[in-house]
C-alpha cells in the first residue's frame, strides 16, 4: 500500500511526495461549506456494532471517531452547517428480490436494523442509532438529519434538497465507508455542482480479502475530489476563516 514516493516509516496513506496530478484549486468559504457525515452509526463506527469485524481495523488505524467529534467541534464553534446522511433498514427492505454482495452481507448482519419507519421503538443504543460521543453535535436541533439513504448514494434521500436550501455550495465529506456510500456520496455531489473535500483520516472502510476497501477509495479520491485533507488541515482552514 506504499507509494513509491514515500519512505517506508511514513504514513502508507500520504499523498505522494511528486504527484502528476495539478494541485488542489480548492478555495474556501466557510459561509458556503456544510460539513456531511455519513453513517455515523453503532454498526459502523463501534466495537459493539455488527460491521466491526469487517471495518473495525480501517475505523481504529484512522482513528476515525476521534477525527469526527473533533470536526464536529470545530464546524459547529464555526457555525458551518452539518448535514448527516444515516442508512436505515425497515422490514420491507429485506423483501428486496435482489442484491449486490456486500448490500447482501449488511442485510445478513442486521446492520442499521429499525422495526418500521414510523417508530423509534428499540431504537435508542442500537445499532442503527449515532455513535454516543456525537449525540451533543447531532441532536441539537440545529443538524440536518436527512432520510436515509438505501444503497450508498443520496440520490434516494433529501440530503441535497436540503443543501441547496441553504445555498450550500462546498462540502467537507467524512464517514463511512470509503469505497461505498462516501464514494457514491462523492460522486453525486460532483455530479450536482458541488466543490467536496475529502477527510481522508476522518473516512475508513472494509478490509477483506477481497480487498481493501479504503486504500481503492483513496486512490479514487485523489483523482476526483477537489481537494483530499487530513483533519488536521481542515480545522486550521477553518480557524482562519
Amino acid at each position: 500500500m506504499e507509494s513509491l514516493n514515500t519512505p517506508a516509516s511514513a504514513d502508507p496513506y500520504a499523498a505522494p511526495e511528486n504527484p502528476l496530478l495539478p494541485a488542489s484549486t480548492f478555495e474556501w468559504d466557510s459561509s458556503r461549506t456544510a460539513l456531511v457525515v455519513i453513517d455515523p452509526q453503532i454498526d459502523f463506527m463501534s466495537p459493539k456494532g455488527s460491521s466491526w469485524p469487517l471495518v473495525g481495523e480501517s475505523v481504529t488505524e484512522q482513528k476515525l471517531v476521534p477525527h469526527l467529534l473533533e470536526l464536529f467541534a470545530a464546524t459547529k464553534k464555526a457555525g458551518i452547517t452539518v448535514a448527516i446522511s444515516p442508512h436505515y433498514y425497515y422490514p420491507h427492505d429485506h423483501k428486496w428480490e435482489f442484491s449486490a454482495p456486500i448490500e447482501a452481507a449488511q442485510h445478513q448482519l442486521r446492520m442499521f436494523e429499525r422495526p418500521g419507519a414510523l417508530t423509534t421503538e428499540g431504537f435508542r443504543d442500537s445499532g442503527a442509532d449515532f455513535m454516543p460521543e456525537f449525540k451533543q453535535y447531532i441532536e441539537d436541533n440545529e443538524t440536518i438529519i436527512a432520510a436515509p439513504h438505501k444503497l450508498y448514494g443520496p440520490q434516494s434521500n433529501d440530503l441535497m434538497l436540503q443543501l441547496r436550501k441553504l445555498r450550500v455550495e462546498k462540502i467537507l465529506l467524512a464517514g463511512m465507508a470509503s469505497n461505498l456510500c462516501v464514494e457514491s456520496h462523492l460522486r453525486e455531489f460532483l455530479e450536482r455542482g458541488f466543490e467536496v473535500v475529502v477527510v481522508r483520516d476522518a473516512v475508513a472502510g472494509p478490509k477483506l480479502p477481497d480487498g481493501d476497501g479504503y486504500h481503492s477509495a483513496l486512490i479514487n479520491f485523489r483523482y476526483i475530489a477537489n481537494a483530499v485533507m487530513t483533519t488536521d488541515e481542515v480545522i486550521k482552514h477553518i480557524e482562519k476563516q
